[in-house]
């Protein structure tokens, strides 16, 4: 398992980020707790989870469990120390039993109404909870889930500051954010002497988004530029597998994770990326996983979140996929 530097920090994490989201919900805590021990076994240390992970699974859960998982994982094996952990706070669902009221499936665009935010005190208490289901004294990375716009960013990076200066949190980083909302934040952090981020979390695949999507969680044109000239800050790529649909034709046609790459860009691109994976023998899934791994400008650290051990099991030979020169300029190029 090799390592990168998480921004400029020195702090060397893994290159392949472990995502923890289902653990403890639609994981269940036994094969849960076989890939973290594989994982670390196998020289990975960047665990991620945030405190909302997961109440969506079912109407029994509220969040919170992953973390508490983790903590049960920590103080069963002792090695807390051997991760680099990250989590995070602000997209916390407000008024779950209005969200799932009389349905078989949460309300999404009503839960996305309805997140708790990043006021200082909401930030300040969900710091301290975290850290009490995780069972740790300090967070390594501790992200802002979504960008609040109702609450000012300087009260958000105050309240950040002071979490950072307590020992609670050591880094922080931001997540579904738009460029524009990012200089900003830097620019305060800069002027005030205030913690900037280091890590940017931001859907990220392959494929290149549809022309005309508005949506800030996925990265676009500009932040990829934005992020080649701020190298202080890395990008780490959740959903980089689109929930595993590159491998099953049949899969992709309808699945809401295609909706936002759909057109003839990404047919041009799927062609490439079966046409390469034949030749290598691997399957697309873990080509596009070898294929993020190998960008450096800007670099990525892709985030996998496996649900059950033959799917992490499945994701590791991309760690050994070597391209030609002549295979990775396809790939690079391919497109409409």
């Amino acid at each position: 398992m090799r390592t990168v530097e998480l921004g400029r920090t020195g702090e060397q994490v893994s290159h392949l980020a472990l995502g923890c989201m289902l653990m403890g919900t639609a994981t269940d805590e036994a094969s849960s707790f076989t890939m973290l021990d594989r994982y670390v076994d196998a020289g990975g240390n960047f665990l991620d989870t945030a405190n909302c992970y997961a109440w969506w699974p079912g109407r029994q859960y509220t969040g919170g469990e992953s973390e508490s998982l983790l903590g049960r994982w920590f103080a069963r094996s002792g090695r807390r120390d051997e991760v680099f952990l990250a989590t995070k706070g602000s997209a916390w669902v407000l008024n779950q039993d209005q969200v799932w009221a009389g349905r078989d499936e949460p309300d999404w665009d009503l839960a996305r109404a309805n997140f708790e935010g990043a006021g200082a005190d909401t930030l300040r208490r969900a710091v301290d909870d975290s850290l009490r289901r995780l069972r740790t004294d300090h967070i390594d990375l501790y992200y802002v889930h979504v960008d609040d716009r109702s609450t000012p960013l300087e009260e958000t990076l105050a309240a950040l500051d002071e979490i950072v200066r307590s020992g609670k949190v050591r880094y922080i980083g931001w997540s579904n954010v738009r460029t524009w909302r990012l200089e900003r934040i830097r620019q305060l952090c800069a002027s005030s002497g205030w913690p900037a981020p280091v890590a940017l979390q931001q859907q990220h695949t392959y494929l290149r988004r549809r022309p005309g999507l508005v949506n800030a969680s996925i990265v676009d044109d500009e932040q990829v530029d934005y992020l080649r000239e701020h190298d202080d800050l890395t990008l780490v790529a959740y959903s980089p597998i689109l929930k595993g649909v590159y491998d099953d034709p049949a899969k992709r046609r309808g699945h809401y994770a295609m909706a936002p790459y759909e057109g003839p860009d990404a047919e041009a691109r799927l062609a490439v990326l079966t046409e390469v994976a034949g030749e290598l023998g691997v399957t697309p899934n873990q080509l596009v996983l070898a294929w993020l791994l190998l960008q450096e400008s800007p670099r990525i650290i892709p985030l996998i979140g496996p649900r059950t051990v033959e799917q992490y099991e499945a994701a590791l030979p991309a760690l050994d996929v070597k391209l030609t020169d002549d295979q990775l300029r396809r790939l690079d190029t391919a497109g409409a």
